[in-house]
């Protein structure tokens, strides 16, 4: 069976045709194609994002090419053959064929082929070992890339196992394709061998672990993949803490944001754990604390005072978080939900009316009974349904008594 022909209008881009115009006037027709993500995505029928290429051109060839057709070589990874090229002020990848002469489970030491079957060995899954040319048409080395592509089928290339034990990465992008491109059940070879090898996800970084999981949990609908990496006990490798797969499935329904799926994943005995196995940024890890945060927890009917003082105590970001965790532990329809983040939105920035200018110009001196002063005042104003004046007036009384 001949290979598809695609019709696409990243075909005919304009500042990729730049490149491969200067590759080709290099390397000749032929020496460049268009590979990966691109090709996969136009035969799944989803839109194209980047155009990554793989040429025959060593990367000393490839930066001489471009160069000498005026446009920009950026040197990211010539060690493993990748170059970007700058063309009408966007970038594009393009990497050399390889094969591995040396891996560890974390990184490889390739050489250089000419072998387009070759490089297609050493990619992770035969859905992105495909490759197409300027005209669009398909080159599928490893036969079962396009069925794949075409079934929504995440299937290793070659020897599932080989393929991980050369990067343990592959664990997580195995799930993580699954998530987004799997339109049938995880493949159980792929899966078996991901349960075998789990263990080998302790020699990676904890940011590349972090970044996979969290394009993971980015997906339309991460709970199936995620169920199977539970079964699997691919979770647990990662993290010493229990998995709510049904909190989960719930809140990825409220919400897309992955640190919030992350928090439906967990819980507030865990959350410490979670952090520890990741590498998430001080503002990630602070809105998975206060998600979890084990009081006070947000409700559907609370009333408009109530609602009014959690919004400005918990802060509106964090009152949301935990009223889409609380709503993902319980039954109630998702209009509950909507309705209630529809009355947060309505509630204003309350900004407190006393300062310690005003106590000073009320008669207190700058000392430490200054901060005691102002937090009573505080407690008064939040407790008084946000009386302005009031809250000065009981500031004023307190000042005049101290």
């Amino acid at each position: 069976m001949s290979e598809p022909v695609l019709q696409a209008e990243w075909l005919n881009d304009p500042a990729c045709a730049a490149v491969l115009d200067a590759l080709e006037a290099e390397g000749g027709a032929g020496c460049v194609r268009f590979v990966g993500g691109c090709v996969r995505n136009t035969l799944m029928g989803l839109p194209v994002s980047d155009l990554d290429l793989a040429t025959t051109l060593e990367p000393p060839r490839v930066i001489a090419a471009v160069e000498g057709a005026g446009l920009r070589a950026i040197p990211t990874g010539v060690e493993h053959g990748t170059v970007t090229v700058i063309s009408r002020h966007r970038p594009f990848e393009v990497t050399t064929l390889r094969r591995d002469v040396e891996t560890d489970g974390r990184r490889a030491v390739v050489a250089f082929t000419q072998d387009w079957a070759e490089d297609a060995q050493r990619r992770d899954f035969r859905l992105n070992a495909l490759y197409a040319d300027r005209a669009g048409q398909v080159f599928d080395p490893t036969g079962g890339g396009v069925a794949d592509a075409r079934a929504g089928r995440i299937v290793f290339v070659g020897d599932a196992e080989q393929r991980i034990r050369e990067d343990y990465l592959r664990i997580l992008r195995f799930f993580r394709f699954q998530a987004w491109y799997g339109r049938e059940e995880a493949d159980a070879v792929g899966l078996e061998a991901c349960r075998a090898l789990r263990g080998g996800l302790s020699s990676l970084s904890k940011e590349r672990v972090t970044q996979e999981m969290l394009k993971l949990l980015a997906a339309p609908d991460p709970t199936p993949a995620v169920a199977s990496m539970v079964d699997a006990g691919v979770w647990t490798a990662l993290v010493d803490s229990p998995a709510n797969v049904a909190r989960l499935e719930r809140a990825a329904l409220a919400s897309h944001e992955p640190i919030l799926r992350l928090a439906a994943l967990t819980d507030e005995a865990h959350v410490e754990a979670v952090i520890a196995a990741l590498r998430l940024s001080n503002a990630e890890a602070d809105r998975l604390g206060a998600a979890l945060a084990p009081s006070p927890q947000a409700r559907m009917d609370l009333d408009d005072r109530t609602l009014r003082r959690e919004v400005h105590v918990q802060g509106r970001r964090a009152f949301l978080d935990r009223a889409v965790l609380a709503w993902a532990q319980g039954e109630q329809p998702i209009e509950a939900l909507a309705a209630l983040a529809a009355r947060v939105e309505t509630e204003p920035e309350r900004r407190f009316p006393v300062t310690g200018e005003h106590l000073k110009a009320m008669g207190l001196d700058p000392s430490p009974r200054m901060g005691e002063v102002l937090r009573a005042v505080e407690a008064w104003w939040i407790a008084h349904d946000f009386d302005d004046e009031g809250a000065r007036a009981f500031a004023a009384q307190t000042v005049s008594s101290s």
